[in-house]
């Protein structure tokens, strides 16, 4: 997980100023500048930590050693922990600060400690007293990072203002020759005893057909542990099922459907204890089926810190009311066929309060104040409007005929 020790505003600044006048500057400087003697500061004696238990603490031992081939006429250490963790008895000569999440980085917590003294080439190095980390009760997959350099870091733009540790200031001493390490930068993973509950929770539906209804759905760490979820490998999805006879018009944020199933992520934030995501989408009804019932899961990548398995998966219910069918037969409206004022095949429409009956024949009469109307299985027997709509349409497509005819003949004797 990235932590980067630096200003980010001064760091684009630094950036923007290259970008402009870098072409010139390498143009004019000497080939001996890239040989030039230079401190280079790296860190080591940092090993994982593994087993530690919410309310204990641990030291962060560290040595810094300089690789270049001049003295570094100061050193600066920097400390940096994710949310699980925080540092205890800081140096008067460190500066902490509390950095919120932004660009797929949690929170965190930084120390930088300068050390007003020279490092020597070849020399190696440690703090005489080393800074002490503390295991929070959210504590579970965390990580620490230590950075070695010959100049100031600079506090993060995005945390608050650092404060002066209050702790006796430590110094550099000499440490065993061979305990070097190689990197600038050092991440160590810091793995503690502890579980988060994850949970789904599902939604309970009601309407009517051709109605549109919310559902939501959500996804909720119960804690106690935070879970950091690295942005190249998101720890767990949601999977949204919904029920059978409705179809989605609007899907929530952060999901796409994969073979009639809704894969949902979701925000860090999510993932802090107590944390969580709704995903709200809007269903249209198209038809009643009986039973009918979707799902709200979480997907199936191991979870050893998750035990508690009977809240992984939830029911989304759905209850269809009223007869099933967009409209309502009988009555005043004289419909058949469910659509208010209409008949089912005929097309005309019948206006006072009416029946409906249907024969063994299959015919269907609708009578009311402004007449009857029958249709049946036979057109031939039938008295209704469909014979002369089709012969109009017949008649249609005979006169398109003899204006296409006609077209073709002018533009023959025209050209010829």
């Amino acid at each position: 997980m990235p932590m980067p020790p630096y200003n980010r505003r001064a760091s684009r600044a630094v950036v923007a100023a290259l970008g402009a006048v870098g072409l010139v500057a390498l143009a004019a400087a000497p080939a001996a500048f890239a040989d030039e003697p230079a401190p280079e500061l790296v860190v080591g004696g940092i090993a994982p930590v593994d087993g530690a238990k919410p309310g204990s603490t641990f030291d962060v031992p560290v040595t810094v050693a300089n690789k270049g081939t001049v003295a570094a006429e100061k050193a600066w250490i920097y400390y940096g922990v994710t949310r699980g963790l925080d540092f205890t008895e800081i140096p008067s000569n460190c500066l902490s600060q509390h950095v919120r999440p932004y660009d797929e980085m949690p929170e965190r917590w930084t120390v930088v400690c300068e050390f007003d003294q020279a490092v020597e080439p070849g020399a190696v190095y440690t703090p005489e007293t080393p800074l002490r980390a503390e295991v929070l009760d959210r504590a579970l997959y965390d990580e620490l990072r230590v950075r070695a350099g010959e100049g100031d870091p600079v506090a993060d733009d995005n945390g608050s203002t650092p404060v002066a540790g209050t702790a006796p200031a430590v110094r550099l001493v000499a440490s065993q020759a061979g305990s070097e390490g190689s990197a600038r930068v050092v991440d160590v993973p810091v793995t503690s005893v502890n579980t988060a509950d994850f949970q789904v929770t599902g939604a309970e539906l009601t309407g009517s057909v051709g109605e549109t209804v919310p559902m939501k759905v959500e996804f909720t760490n119960a804690g106690p542990a935070w879970v950091m979820a690295p942005y190249w490998d998101r720890s767990v999805s949601v999977l949204i099922t919904p029920p059978a006879g409705t179809s989605v018009v609007k899907t929530a944020a952060f999901c796409r459907l994969e073979r009639h199933v809704y894969h949902c992520g979701m925000r860090q934030p999510a993932l802090n204890e107590g944390g969580g995501e709704t995903y709200t989408f809007q269903l249209k009804i198209d038809k009643r089926v009986a039973h009918a019932k979707g799902s709200v899961a979480l997907s199936t990548e191991a979870r050893p810190f998750d035990p508690d398995k009977a809240n992984d998966k939830a029911d989304i219910t759905l209850d269809v009311t009223g007869d099933g069918q967009t409209g309502s037969t009988g009555g005043g409206s004289g419909n058949s066929g469910g659509s208010s004022g209409s008949s089912s095949s005929g097309g005309s429409t019948g206006s006072g309060g009416g029946s409906s009956s249907t024969g063994g024949d299959g015919t269907t009469t609708t009578t009311g104040g402004a007449g009857t109307t029958s249709t049946g299985g036979s057109l031939a027997e039938s008295g209704s409007s469909t014979l002369p709509i089709t012969g109009m349409a017949a008649a249609a497509v005979i006169t398109g005929a003899g204006v296409l005819v006609a077209v073709r003949r002018r533009r023959a004797e025209s050209l010829s």
